[in-house]
């Protein structure tokens, strides 16, 4: 397998190994490729129950334009 890294993501790895966090590059990838596989876990699920509150819960008058107006108002 052959990965690219950004000159930022090369510095980063290079300096977590110089630190003596990791005794090499590939330790560094496996942490972050194990912290990443968490993270979505935990985003999934936080995502899974929104949805499933939203489905449980009371219906609303408003429409999708009143949503959308609401939400534009907010982002000025």
């Amino acid at each position: 397998m052959n990965i690219s890294f950004t000159d930022k993501q090369a510095s980063y790895i290079a300096s977590q190994v110089k630190q003596g966090d990791y005794q090499n590059a590939s330790e560094v990838v496996r942490d972050a490729l194990r912290l990443h596989e968490v993270y979505r876990h935990r985003v999934i699920d936080d995502l899974r129950a929104e949805i499933a509150k939203g489905w449980e819960g009371p219906s609303s008058k408003r429409t999708a334009a009143d949503i959308v107006k609401d939400k534009m108002a907010t982002l000025k």
